[in-house]
């Protein structure tokens, strides 16, 4: 069961299950600040929390969500990358990925169709080579090594589908500690918090951006 947080808009506090409040500029849960909650306190999950957070808190997470998948996506994997862009995008986050085809190409899909920001870290030199999703396209020239500029770039890595791509972006990302989620992937990955769907996914995403870890 995810957790759910209250959050006072008028005292600008988020407060956890224990009553806690996050701090935003330092990504941690500290003792409360001020007394009784105001009149405009709301029960909230964790994605509305970063919604919260990344709109009105003065201090939103500025890195990137990476998003990463096989060219060659079934309808399955295409479909979930495009929700996961829209929600991304509702929640005020940017996506960072090869700014190439398949599942990359949906999730840019689904972040442009919300008003939300794409990069796409281009593998050669060509900009004509990304998709017409990409809001933000940067040719490295780096090759496959892109990958990694990818992986280091991010706060952490959704994987949607598999194949050689993917395990390879999951472990260039995995050394780097960072949070890897699986999405539509037909084998799972060690040490990858598998998600049933892209909904799930993207709570994952706002619970470590919350500074507390997914469950497994």
């Amino acid at each position: 069961m995810n957790p759910t947080f209250v959050l006072d808009r008028t005292a600008r506090e988020l407060r956890n299950g224990t009553g806690h409040c996050f701090d935003p500029l330092t990504r941690t849960w500290t003792a409360a600040t001020t007394g009784e909650a105001g009149d405009t306190v709301e029960t909230i999950d964790a994605v509305a929390a970063v919604a919260w957070l990344q709109r009105h808190s003065q201090h939103p997470l500025r890195v990137p969500i990476a998003v990463i998948g096989p060219r060659d996506a079934t309808s399955m994997q295409l479909g979930a990358a495009l929700h996961v862009g829209e929600l991304l995008a509702d929640c005020g986050l940017v996506v960072v990925c090869d700014g190439g085809h398949g599942v990359t190409q949906a999730a840019c899909e689904g972040m442009k169709r919300v008003g939300g920001t794409s990069i796409g870290l281009l593998p050669g030199m060509d900009p004509a080579a990304a998709n017409s999703y990409v809001g933000v396209i940067v040719p490295t020239g780096a090759g496959e090594a892109s990958h990694a500029l990818i992986a280091r770039a991010a706060f952490c890595v959704i994987a949607i589908g598999d194949g050689d791509d993917v395990r390879s972006a999951v472990a260039l990302g995995r050394p780097f500690g960072k949070l890897v989620i699986g999405l539509a992937a037909a084998t799972p990955i060690d040490g990858v918090v598998q998600a049933v769907d892209a909904r799930a996914a993207v709570e994952s995403v706002a619970l470590a951006v919350l500074g507390m870890a997914p469950s497994a």
